[in-house]
């Protein structure tokens, strides 16, 4: 009785510590390309390290549909950070995952954006697992205005 506890137990609990492993991974690539990358910490180097060459960023304005790439936006990064006065103080960045979602090797997150107390964004993200690791394949989101 004791050995087929033990393996049920087994099977019941891997596939929960590979889940935690991926959202562990997940969320790491999303802290460190995204929320520093490009809020907190503005890094090109850092984004293109988590976002995929191929990136989308899809935004909705007034109706109409356009497609960012990667390299516009980590370009847009660079600029902002070049613009940046040395004694500017970082902006107060806070992310709250409200849901990171795990099929096979797709995900997306969930994330709540805050800059300087402000909610700023809600953010979709998708991403796959590659051989060298997840990757932010692309994003919608709905900005929030004060």
């Amino acid at each position: 009785m004791k050995t087929r506890f033990a393996c049920l137990l087994v099977l019941v609990a891997s596939p929960l510590a590979a889940g935690d492993s991926d959202r562990e991974a997940i969320e790491a690539v999303v802290r460190e390309a995204y929320v520093d990358g490009v809020h907190a910490r503005p890094d090109a180097a850092a984004m293109r390290r988590g976002f995929h060459a191929d990136f989308r960023m899809l935004v909705l304005r007034d109706g109409t549909l356009s497609a960012v790439t990667l390299d516009e936006w980590a370009s847009r990064i660079e600029k902002a950070a070049a613009e940046r006065k040395p004694d500017a103080p970082a902006p107060e960045v806070r992310a709250h995952f409200t849901s990171v979602d795990v099929t096979g090797d797709a995900a997306v997150v969930r994330l709540e954006l805050h800059r300087n107390g402000r909610h700023a964004f809600t953010d979709y993200l998708s991403l796959y697992r590659f051989p060298e690791g997840w990757r932010i394949v692309g994003k919608t989101f709905q900005a929030h205005r004060p």
